[in-house]
């Protein structure tokens, strides 16, 4: 019989600051959208934008690119910054990849 080992490479993370709490509602709210870039995300936060907007109307979103996007952009402190002064209700984070 032969025997398998795997390595799981996921590892641990200690969880030391959770994430802010979820908005109850979108209406009303102003709403960053921040883009790693990767594959179709010039396609999918664009539309997902529409359909916030048709869902939402009374919501004020950004454009895509009001703050700096890619992977080597996006995690910066002066990113950080950006979206905190810009004075947002919530971010999405779009992910394409």
């Amino acid at each position: 019989m032969i025997k398998l080992e795997f390595h799981d490479p996921s590892g641990a993370l200690e969880v030391t600051q959770s994430f802010a709490p979820r908005l109850d509602s979108l209406e009303g709210k102003r709403i960053g959208f921040v883009s790693n870039e990767q594959w179709q995300a010039f396609r999918m936060l664009p539309m997902l934008r529409d359909f916030l907007k048709a869902d939402y109307p009374t919501a004020e979103l950004l454009p895509i690119d009001a703050y700096p996007q890619g992977n080597a952009l996006i995690p910066t402190e002066e990113t950080a910054a950006l979206v905190k002064k810009s004075g947002v209700d919530a971010v999405i984070v779009g992910n394409a990849a």
